[in-house]
């Protein structure tokens, strides 16, 4: 090899030192080569850097104008034979019978095909094609062997420097997300170092044990000296290695101004070959967690209170939503919108007179038997029973301002349906002319619980239920009547007849009615 090609090799070299990528180390080598040889062509086809298994090699960078394949299978007669024997092969003309195929173009005469390898694997191979036969003499062959043999080792470098980029790249976000952890823990973490310095303290051991950076290489003994006992300290500060967990040990800490009771376990932390590095300290803040348990039961309490208050009146479909969101009652009242219904029984007054009071009880409850089962059907909530009356609400406790005043409306039709039907199950014999008449309203109203410490209802009140129960009185045996606020809402779903307006107690102004006949969808 003359100087002249050695100089040249030197500088193409420094080429290849000036970036770490290996898309540019590659393009370098392809131009390099290219130009220095003089060649029409220059691929590299190679192998996947990843290692996985595939049926040919891709050409992953290319310089010439001329048309070249994108791959090359591996079966090929040139690939294998680069594997076999690892040296440069060259191509004189193309009537030579063996390799043809290392001529890329047809407007190509001969050919160079360079391995590209280091000592413990394969990248690729670089090949280079001239129009002219004869073209890859000694020199040429000299200098691009040299030059690939080279850039295979600096491809390989980078290679290597970005896998190690990348398991750096892993090795930080392992780290990270360990100490985000750590970080999260409710438990108290302290580790040491093999001479017993506080090494590391996540969040929870800093806020609760009054720990800061400061702290770190701090010796451990030191630091506990006035806040634990000297049976916890001398089970810490032990000299030696510890060969096994120590769990449970209990004690309180009494460095804050409010003290801790804690539960505490401390495990080896050991190296290569079971070096002893330190010791965890893993406490367990038990005040808190009395504190948490005294919450957990205050809320499994206030759950069963409002199941309790709500399971007899209303659909389990509402309890349920009530259960997963108890804060949907307010204790105390709350302003809503809703709809309120009086439905009272007709006839009642005169029918009860020298009757027996059990037997008055067994009609009535045949009769609420049915009708509230329909008022727990439509999602109302059944608020009492004030003698022979029932008095409901929709929109309370829980809201559904598109289908309350639908579906209160829709109740009160069916309770009346069943009560004028030959198959109903209640109002036999001397109670055989007893009806029903139902007076309805919507708009804002007050519910809450209502009472005293020893006894408490959820209900509600305000004027909407006052005009409620004023309009059960207007509507006649097997009628029910409902204001212009609830016709307002309940759209096109009821056939509707508008009666004269009717002046109620409490209001200065008569108020607009509708009697409803039917449900139309």
């Amino acid at each position: 090899m003359g100087i002249a090609t050695i100089q040249e090799l030197v500088r193409v070299s420094a080429l290849l030192t000036t970036d770490q990528s290996r898309t540019s180390l590659i393009s370098i080598l392809v131009e390099q080569a290219q130009d220095i040889s003089k060649s029409e062509i220059g691929a590299l086809y190679a192998y996947p850097v990843d290692g996985k298994k595939q049926d040919s090699l891709k050409m992953i960078f290319k310089r010439g104008k001329y048309e070249t394949p994108k791959t090359f299978p591996l079966s090929s007669n040139l690939v294998q034979f680069m594997e076999d024997c690892n040296e440069a092969l060259i191509v004189h003309d193309r009537n030579n019978q063996f390799f043809e195929e290392s001529l890329l173009n047809s407007s190509m005469n001969s050919a160079i095909v360079l391995p590209l390898n280091t000592a413990t694997r394969k990248i690729g191979i670089l090949i280079l094609n001239s129009k002219n036969k004869d073209y890859y003499g000694r020199n040429r062959l000299h200098f691009l062997d040299a030059f690939t043999r080279l850039s295979g080792g600096m491809v390989h470098n980078v290679e290597l420097f970005q896998e190690v980029k990348q398991k750096l790249k892993e090795i930080e976000t392992l780290q990270r997300y360990q100490e985000s952890i750590f970080s999260s823990m409710t438990n108290l973490l302290i580790t040491t170092d093999e001479k017993g310095n506080i090494h590391y303290f996540n969040q929870a051991a800093a806020e609760r044990l009054n720990l800061n950076p400061e702290n770190i290489n701090q010796g451990i003994e030191k630091f506990f000296s006035n806040s634990l006992n000297n049976k916890i300290l001398k089970e810490i500060t032990k000299k030696g290695s510890f060969d096994k967990e120590i769990l449970g040990l209990e004690g309180i800490f009494t460095g804050n101004e409010k003290e801790m009771d804690f539960s505490l376990n401390i495990s080896p932390l050991k190296g290569k070959l079971g070096k002893h590095e330190g010791i965890t300290l893993l406490f367990t803040d038990q005040s808190r967690e009395q504190e948490l348990k005294q919450r957990v039961n205050l809320a499994v309490e206030e759950r069963r209170v409002v199941k309790d208050m709500f399971a007899r009146y209303m659909s389990a479909d509402v309890l349920k939503n009530l259960m997963e969101s108890p804060e949907l009652v307010q204790l105390g009242g709350s302003k809503k919108d809703a709809t309120v219904f009086f439905a009272d029984i007709r006839g009642y007054t005169s029918f009860s007179e020298g009757k027996e009071p059990e037997y008055i009880i067994e009609i009535l409850n045949e009769y609420f038997s049915e009708a509230v089962e329909i008022v727990i059907k439509y999602n109302g909530y059944i608020d009492k029973f004030i003698g022979d009356c029932i008095m409901a609400a929709w929109g309370v406790p829980v809201v559904n301002p598109d289908r309350d005043a639908i579906s209160g409306v829709g109740c009160a039709i069916e309770i009346q349906e069943l009560v004028k039907s030959k198959n109903r199950n209640f109002f036999h014999g001397k109670a055989s002319h007893l009806q029903v008449g139902i007076g309805m309203h919507s708009g804002p109203l007050i519910s809450g619980n209502l009472g005293s410490s020893r006894r408490m209802d959820y209900s509600v009140i305000g004027d909407t239920v006052n005009i409620a129960a004023r309009l059960e009185g207007v509507a006649g045996a097997g009628e029910v009547i409902i204001t212009q606020q609830t016709r307002d809402l309940i759209g096109e779903h009821f056939k509707l007849k508008e009666l004269k307006p009717v002046k109620v107690k409490g209001k200065d102004k008569p108020l607009h009615i509708f009697s409803v006949l039917k449900q139309v969808s």
